[in-house]
């Protein structure tokens, strides 16, 4: 019977400890703040990278950076983010990677007077693609693709490729915005090595920042094909050919930067209303646009799966 009363005892131990460490456990995770949202913002002051929840309801900064930092962009597992930060008196600008969190930060570009900017992760995080743009000798704007390593290794040049913004496909293509008609440019499309270049928009216009959704079927991407005023964007979305090109926002404002939603269905952009730039979260058909950052911009959605 005594035996019988101590084990009973040692029981009701083990589940109340069992039971405490779980509430703990739970109390602990319920306090943790899912940041999917990178974005540049001057809330300080000085242009750096926070971090946010997609309901915007807690954000912090992970750069402490005097040039500024900006233009994120997520790895594929979700551990590392890439991004530019500005040097010499913002004439030089250089690509970056540091852990989620801002720790481990590692400059990859050292190129004095380029400006390194739109870094992108290839699917499998091995390589980072870039834009650099500067003027040669001669005073002419050149704007140029380069690959890498994710470590900053073996840098090489994409020489057929002409043009900036470069977003790696699920299927490890490269869409960018080329340079056409003068400094007119429009999407297209090419194999990793910068081979088998593939046109994909037509227009009298800007047509920049092109990133394809998590499922590789669509592209969305800003232009101001249809704006009464120059340089006034517009976010547009089309099918991964170039098929069904159609107009999402809708506004007197300029929007900038789409970003997809790990789900396809929605995505994030930054519109710039009188100097000022939010952040605004649409539906994939166009609908249902709200703000949901004040004073942010190049926005990037965290495409992990929970």
């Amino acid at each position: 019977m005594k035996i019988f009363k101590k084990q009973n005892r040692v029981f009701k131990s083990y589940l109340f400890s069992t039971l405490l460490i779980g509430l703990l456990s739970f109390g602990a995770e319920s306090r943790t703040i899912p940041y999917t949202i990178a974005y540049t913002s001057n809330d300080d002051g000085n242009l750096e990278i926070y971090l946010s929840n997609t309901e915007a309801t807690s954000k912090v900064k992970i750069t402490e950076h005097a040039g500024g930092d900006g233009y994120s962009a997520w790895s594929p597992d979700g551990k590392r983010i890439a991004f530019y930060a500005k040097y010499d008196e913002k004439k030089t600008w250089s690509i970056h990677t540091m852990n989620s969190d801002g720790s481990n930060r590692k400059r990859l570009t050292h190129e004095f007077g380029k400006w390194d900017n739109s870094p992108t992760w290839s699917p499998d995080g091995k390589k980072i693609a870039f834009s650099r743009e500067y003027k040669d000798g001669n005073k002419s704007w050149q704007a140029e693709i380069w690959i890498m390593n994710s470590d900053g290794s073996e840098l090489t040049q994409l020489k057929s490729l002409k043009g900036g913004g470069p977003y790696f496909t699920p299927d490890n293509k490269i869409i960018f915005h080329s340079e056409h008609k003068g400094r007119k440019s429009e999407i297209s499309i090419a194999e990793a090595d910068g081979s088998n270049i593939v046109q994909l928009t037509n227009n009298d216009s800007e047509e920049w920042h092109p990133e394809v959704s998590p499922d590789g079927k669509f592209i969305a991407y800003m232009s101001d094909r249809e704006s009464e005023k120059a340089g006034n964007y517009e976010i547009y979305i089309m099918n991964i050919d170039g098929s069904n090109q159609k107009r999402l926002t809708n506004n007197a404002f300029s929007n900038w930067y789409p970003s997809w939603s790990p789900d396809g269905s929605k995505l994030i952009y930054s519109s710039i209303t009188n100097g000022v730039k939010d952040i605004y979260i649409i539906n994939k058909d166009g609908s249902s646009a709200k703000k949901i950052i004040n004073n942010g911009s190049q926005a990037a959605w965290l495409k992990v799966q929970d």
